[in-house]
């Protein structure tokens, strides 16, 4: 048996036919998958699901990238405004720069400049309303502001959670129709096999990777805004309590 084997690793290799030699030349060399192409011989069912996917997808990534900058403003005019406000500055100053002309104010200026003006306003009448009152009415108008704030933090976050949530669903619902349309041609064909149905197979699969793509980033941003969204408005809470407390010492000088 050894021998034996001997024997043919000794044997000189015989070459091909020529007839094999040029089939194997002219074997197309596959060069990978084209996915442009895959996308424009889709069956038309396909070709409106990836549509629909990828207006969803741009739509996303412009909430994303104008929340980024929505966020990123929110946090540093927060920040700048804290530190005026713990400076030690007058409240009126502070006032009147958030009521200048022409200037739109948010965040933390305008709950304390909501929370001021009413403060001011029922001071103005202190024979008629006490100081409980007018702490109250200031906390009022801050509590309002501040849910406006938070509403204005939360827009559009809607928009992340419908794309994350509905995206590969309906990029299943192509790859269904895709693959449904595949087997649906085999009737014409005589023959069925694989590679009569893996061209139509292929183009449907893209329909469920184009709904994962549209998905996962509109997922993660919503989480990642939603976290920031609660950390805003424990901040804008506690500065409203803060701001309070001050309100509340200075209705009780006044009454002394």
């Amino acid at each position: 048996m050894i021998d034996a084997l001997m024997m043919l690793a000794a044997a000189p290799a015989s070459a091909l036919p020529e007839e094999a030699a040029a089939s194997l030349a002219s074997a197309p060399v596959d060069t990978g998958l084209n996915y442009i192409e895959l996308v424009l011989h889709a069956s038309w069912p396909v070709q409106i699901v990836m549509l629909l996917l990828l207006v969803a997808s741009v739509m996303s990534w412009f909430v994303i990238f104008r929340k980024m900058n929505v966020f990123g403003r929110a946090n540093k005019e927060a920040e700048e405004f804290e530190g005026r406000f713990w400076s030690g500055g007058e409240l009126t100053a502070l006032y009147r720069t958030a009521t200048e002309r022409n200037r739109v104010v948010t965040g933390l200026e305008a709950i304390f400049e909501a929370g001021f003006r009413e403060f001011t306003r029922l001071r103005q009448q202190h024979k008629l309303i006490d100081a409980r009152s007018q702490l109250e009415g200031a906390q009022r108008a801050m509590r309002a502001t501040l849910a406006r704030e938070v509403d204005q933090l939360e827009h559009n976050l809607e928009l992340l959670a419908n794309v994350g949530s509905t995206a590969p669903y309906v990029g299943l619902v192509g790859t269904v129709f895709g693959i449904m349309i595949s087997f649906h041609g085999l009737a014409n064909n005589k023959q069925a096999t694989i590679a009569s149905v893996a061209p139509g197979i292929s183009e449907a699969l893209i329909a469920t990777a184009m709904g994962l793509f549209a998905a996962i980033p509109a997922v993660w941003a919503y989480n990642r805004f939603a976290t920031r969204v609660e950390r805003l408005s424990v901040r804008y809470e506690s500065f409203a309590e803060e701001f309070s407390s001050i309100l509340q010492r200075q209705s009780h000088t006044d009454e002394l």
